[in-house]
């Protein structure tokens, strides 16, 4: 008797593409498949950050009810949307992040289920291959503790809690002898790493960087308020990636006052000038037309967001999430000037990041990720796109390359 085939759709971060691979070390009795074409059930690990997640999620699952494939849903999405798909026989069963050693089993339910279980697990299995992925990502923590007015995220993932020292050092090992030269670190709010157990991010980095075979190490979002001084200690060492990205949210203090953020800008302002006279790229998310964003507060913002030295923007127009306290304020900006007010800052940011690209026209070290087309594709250590045309083979190499082209939107080279 042939098994059943069992597909993994994965939306959002990169915490949520490490929670989909540890999944797949539970699965027992069905075959996993690399496209939902010809599967049986599929695995939905959802992200529920904005509207538009939420929606993408949706619009998946809807996709697939028509071919009477049976979806589970996991991943944030599932804490806050779980009932009301569920509800509506959208879906067959919702699982909790703390259910996922229970996976094989809940895949083998005859009868409709619904299991949020609790948000203060830790995950157990560790993971040592990443599909379709030349760099491995380890999940450090879960959670968070901060209570930014507009985030929906501790409601889902709950309070931080960090993974054991040792154990992070042992999976970085194992995933270092099966090939994996680049890590990833991630987790809901990694800066808080090691303040349950004594430790912290800077020193888990230190341990990391001794392993043999680790080239890189790149880092999840990180909060200003969260470098400290083991943090610095690191800063200089060769395996870090020569870009941060450090969440702002915001350039206004009136408007970070707004968001409940710990963050205060001119200290923010401080630490960016730091870390690029130290030669980092550095990235931040920003949050547009959050409700309060007067005129007078984006003006403030926009003059203080060209002080950053910022090389990367990852920035949204404001989604009011249902239960947060940001939701009961009055929105009071129009849809097109937040759109406007976006833009205003991919500009400035797009601009800055050929200048510093410019400026510090240095050999760079790619991992070669994947080839589209003519070109190979891969980061350098800034984090920048390098587009690479070569008659050789280079997929998943790590290639030096000394002559290349800037253009406006990423890095070109032929070797």
């Amino acid at each position: 008797m042939s098994r059943q085939k069992l597909y993994f759709k994965t939306f959002g971060c990169r915490t949520n593409i490490y929670d989909t691979e540890l999944m797949k070390s539970y699965v027992k009795d069905y075959e996993i498949v690399s496209d939902d074409e010809n599967a049986d059930i599929v695995v939905v690990n959802s992200c529920t950050v904005t509207n538009s997640a939420d929606s993408g999620a949706r619009s998946y699952i809807n996709s697939l009810k028509s071919r009477g494939v049976r979806v589970i849903l996991t991943g944030c999405g599932a804490v806050s949307k779980g009932r009301e798909l569920f509800d509506k026989n959208s879906i067959f069963g919702v699982m909790g992040a703390s259910e996922k050693s229970n996976l094989n089993e809940f895949l083998g339910k005859k009868e409709r289920f619904f299991s949020l279980g609790n948000l203060n697990s830790i995950d157990k299995n560790i993971v040592s291959n990443f599909e379709n992925h030349t760099k491995a990502f380890i999940k450090i923590q879960e959670g968070c503790n901060f209570a930014c007015s507009y985030c929906i995220i501790p409601s889902v993932r709950g309070k931080s809690r960090s993974m054991d020292e040792n154990a992070i050092v042992n999976e970085a090992k194992i995933l270092a002898q099966n090939g994996y030269n680049e890590l990833v670190l991630t987790g809901t709010n990694i800066g808080s790493y090691g303040k349950d157990t004594n430790s912290s991010l800077g020193k888990l980095l230190a341990k990391l960087g001794l392993i043999s075979g680790i080239r890189r190490i790149r880092l999840g979002s990180i909060e200003p308020s969260q470098i400290d001084e083991n943090f610095r200690e690191i800063l200089k060492e060769p395996w870090l990636e020569r870009h941060l990205h450090i969440a702002l949210q915001h350039t206004s203090q009136a408007m970070l006052s707004i968001m409940r953020r710990k963050n205060t800008a001119f200290r923010d302002i401080e630490l960016f000038n730091e870390l690029a006279q130290m030669g980092f790229a550095l990235g931040t998310d920003f949050i547009v037309a959050h409700p309060g964003e007067t005129p007078q507060i984006w003006d403030e913002a926009v003059e203080n967001f060209k002080k950053f030295p910022l090389t990367h923007l990852h920035a949204f127009v404001y989604s009011p999430r249902s239960g947060t306290h940001s939701a009961s304020l009055k929105q009071s900006v129009r849809g097109d000037e937040a759109k406007a007010r976006l833009w205003q800052l991919k500009d400035i940011v797009s601009k800055n990041n050929v200048k510093f690209r410019q400026k510090n026209k240095t050999k760079l070290n790619i991992l070669v990720e994947k080839k589209i087309g003519e070109y190979f594709e891969g980061l350098d250590e800034y984090y920048n796109k390098m587009y690479i045309k070569s008659d050789k083979n280079i997929l998943k190499d790590w290639v030096e390359i000394c002559d290349y082209e800037i253009r406006d939107e990423a890095n070109y080279a032929k070797i």
